[in-house]
């Protein structure tokens, strides 16, 4: 397993990666700190959110903070990310509004961005669907010739594209991510395959859903594999880098396994306590992401207490704003979710729309008799 920092703040040097991480200096490693930090903070106001009935539903991060803002600040902007439900880290490097995430599980949106604009497609619900998705858009990357490419002098062009695509380690046992493995390897598709091993699908472990380690299963496509701490945010920012280079240059896909730990439940309607022990949660907890950097700034004299403590109260406001917003978040309009369906006008759907609006308007008109 790839590690450059260990979970005592440890830096590792690395023959292989290093390089992918020459320019993070102690400016740069703090601001993945404050990333990952103010990402942690709005995860849990979201989360209390939920509880007070803000939220029809949220889907924690906590534990996989470096794993999402080292992939996702690995990324140029020309690339594009492909989510599951759980990247709201990822969806902050790629400069979503949190704001935004709200929507969704507040169930007013299926999600306000731009995702050409932003690099970033909406979220997916149906687990491991994203991969088939991710797998035709790196291949029409592939077919419109935007890998592979040299500038005048022959070093590889900056415009080249790549594609990452984000689903879990229960995703794995899906047959859209299998299909994805397929025919991205078959076509040599710059397609990054991030597998988020969080050691939980919903209730079932990793050991039910493999009897390999995942990262291994690649090699029986046909492209590499490799598996990397998903606590340690040098070592997932160099690996995500390596990867894309790989898929920029025309060397075809690369599967990154992870390997983090999903601190709370999946999601808000979860009840972890019921299939794993308090033991192995306190074991992780000591391999936080957070806190390695934390320990490795403090050591090296790269930060000072006043520093951190300036980060917080900026985590802090960063979660007031957003609490601001859902509390007093409009009600969409009912006709709202027909708008935006197709590029064109459709009249199958303008009569829909119709029906609906003259359905609802019924229950007023009855409740003004």
């Amino acid at each position: 397993m790839t590690q450059l920092l260990t979970p005592e703040g440890e830096r590792i040097a690395s023959p292989q990666f290093d390089r992918y991480i020459s320019d993070i200096d102690p400016e740069a490693l703090r601001g993945l700190y404050r990333d990952m930090v103010l990402v942690r903070r709005a995860d849990r106001e979201a989360n209390a959110m939920q509880r007070q009935g803000q939220l029809g539903i949220w889907v924690p991060l906590l534990g996989q903070e470096a794993a999402q803002v080292g992939s996702g600040r690995a990324l140029k902007p020309q690339d594009m990310a492909f989510p599951s439900y759980r990247e709201h880290g990822v969806a902050y490097t790629r400069g979503v509004d949190f704001k935004e995430l709200l929507g969704i599980f507040r169930c007013t949106d299926h999600s306000g961005w731009d995702f050409k604009a932003h690099g970033f497609h909406p979220y997916t619900i149906v687990i491991g669907n994203q991969v088939l998705n991710a797998a035709g858009y790196a291949m029409g990357q592939k077919f419109e010739g935007r890998v592979g490419n040299t500038d005048g002098d022959g070093n590889p062009s900056s415009t080249d594209e790549a594609t990452i695509v984000y689903f879990g380690d229960g995703a794995t046992s899906q047959g859209d991510v299998h299909e994805g493995f397929v025919w991205a390897a078959v076509y040599d598709a710059p397609l990054v395959f991030f597998c988020q091993n969080n050691q939980w699908a919903i209730s079932e472990p990793t050991e039910r859903q493999s009897r390999l380690p995942l990262y291994q299963r690649a090699r029986g496509y046909g492209f590499p594999g490799i598996r990397v701490d998903g606590n340690d945010v040098l070592a997932c920012l160099a690996v995500t880098r390596w990867a894309l280079e790989e898929c920029r240059h025309g060397n075809g896909p690369v599967l990154i396994e992870a390997f983090t730990y999903r601190m709370d439940a999946h999601t808000t309607t979860d009840d972890p306590t019921r299939y794993r022990l308090s033991d192995e949660l306190e074991v992780w907890k000591h391999k936080d992401p957070i806190e390695r950097v934390r320990v490795h700034l403090a050591r090296n004299g790269h930060a000072d207490q006043a520093w951190f403590d300036q980060i917080q109260s900026e985590a802090d406001a960063f979660a007031a704003d957003l609490r601001e917003f859902c509390f007093n978040m409009p009600e969409p309009p009912p006709e709202r979710v027909f708008a935006n369906v197709y590029a064109e006008p459709s009249p199958v759907l303008d009569a829909q729309r119709d029906e609906y609006l003259s359905y609802l308007a019924g229950f007023v008109e009855a409740g003004e008799r």
